[in-house]
């Protein structure tokens, strides 16, 4: 099979970026002809001052994209799109080009950006759901997105432009939502729910399990406000017994945590900075338990289901897909979310409680082994290519022509008339 999978990358590589990668990776060995067609938001820096207006306007409807991409298509002939990311250098204008060349759409959803401009159903220090409920307008009263109200209005813009045309719900034949309640939100935030198929992330290749000394407790992520690190920090700091915390990764919050470590004087805390997979994977396998202690709602987080890949147990705070994930006390444990004190008492009982910690570890690495493998995640992946194939060969003759009524106000290479 031939597919073009489609990406546009962080100023800051996360999750989407590794699922992207794997992806790629998992297809090509595969032996299937993979084209990957990537931007990146560094980008985003060469448009300065007077370019701006021009930026804003591509984030809604990028020409060049439509018309760049559609020559693409023509000239590989895929049999698929898989789209992972396009905010904001693609656009969704790629799909008009998918669209122009008849070629069926696949869309994984990895955050919430489709319901929420600030992509985290997050604002203030806890889970916020009022775009969900009354529309993706009300972030520009909050400044959701980088905290700037213009910025949340263009990206409501953008939203809202894209309901109207259609975009959402006809020219994308399957969202993948990574997990169950990730769907049941999608659909809360008007998704047609016949389009959203669940299929969850994956670890490749595959690290192996660990079977060394586990000394030390460990964070693996973005230092950014969302992720609880004050939390995890405020209870390591009530902890009461030398339990090392090593904490992988960086973020717009790292010089504030190491000088709250400083000031409280907080023992047994390394911050070692952001690593490469293979050093984030011989990490875990060297750790007691993986902390997640994240305050928002998560796709599928990759950090979790690596340290299952590894054996590793996980502590979570208590909400959306976690509770699926993670099985309190047998692949991991479960704390209050912003609760340090809860925290610090799960942390302390798995210090203490090396024997049990293992043998959830044992059951983690199980959970990966009958879940989230490339195996049986390059199965499920195969499947839904073919559904969206099928489907998208039998769809009405009429549709077209339909869709190009409810877009008439502008056509192959124009910018819609917003």
């Amino acid at each position: 099979m031939k597919i073009v999978l489609v990406h546009n990358t962080y100023q800051q590589p996360g999750g989407e970026d590794a699922a992207f990668r794997n992806e790629y990776n998992l297809l090509t060995k595969a032996g299937h002809e993979v084209v990957a067609h990537v931007r990146s938001n560094h980008d985003v820096s060469h448009y300065v001052s007077v370019r701006q207006l021009a930026l804003a306007k591509r984030t809604i409807w990028a020409s060049d994209t439509r018309v760049e991409f559609r020559q693409l298509l023509l000239r590989e002939k895929p049999e698929i799109v898989h789209v992972h990311n396009t905010f904001l250098m693609v656009s969704p204008s790629v799909y008009w080009a998918c669209r122009d060349a008849n070629v069926p759409v696949i869309q994984t959803l990895h955050n919430y950006r489709l319901i929420c401009p600030g992509g985290t159903l997050f604002r203030d220090g806890r889970v916020c759901e009022e775009c969900v409920k009354k529309g993706v307008w009300q972030s520009v009263r909050y400044g959701c997105y980088r905290n700037s109200r213009p910025y949340s209005a263009l990206v409501a813009a953008m939203l809202t432009t894209h309901r109207l045309l259609g975009t959402w719900s006809r020219m994308i034949d399957y969202y993948l939502a990574l997990t169950a309640f990730a769907r049941r939100k999608f659909i809360e935030g008007g998704i047609p729910a016949d389009k959203i198929l669940v299929k969850p992330n994956f670890v490749y290749p595959d690290p192996g399990d660990g079977n060394g000394e586990r000394s030390y407790a460990l964070f693996v992520g973005r230092l950014s406000p969302e992720k609880g690190l004050p939390t995890l920090l405020a209870a390591w700091a009530r902890l009461g017994i030398s339990m090392p915390l090593h904490i992988i990764g960086d973020g717009p919050v790292q010089a504030q945590l190491e000088e709250y470590v400083r000031q409280l004087h907080i023992p047994n805390v390394r911050f070692l900075g952001s690593l490469k997979w293979e050093l984030v994977v011989a990490a875990m396998k060297g750790a007691l338990c993986l902390l997640f202690p994240s305050e928002c709602y998560e796709g599928l987080p990759m950090t979790v289901i690596e340290a299952f890949a590894c054996g590793t147990p996980v502590i979570a705070s208590r909400m959306d897909s976690r509770q699926e994930l993670i099985s309190e006390g047998s692949t991991g444990l479960h704390f209050t979310p912003g609760d340090a004190d809860d925290l610090a008492s799960k942390a302390r009982w798995a210090w203490k409680h090396p024997g049990d910690l293992a043998e959830m570890g044992k059951r983690a690495r199980r959970e990966y082994e009958a879940k989230y493998t490339s195996a049986r995640n390059y199965k499920m992946l195969l499947e839904i290519y073919d559904r969206a194939i099928q489907n998208h060969d039998a769809r009405p003759k009429g549709f077209e022509a339909d869709l190009a009524t409810s877009a008439s106000s502008f056509g192959a290479g124009q910018e819609p008339s917003c």
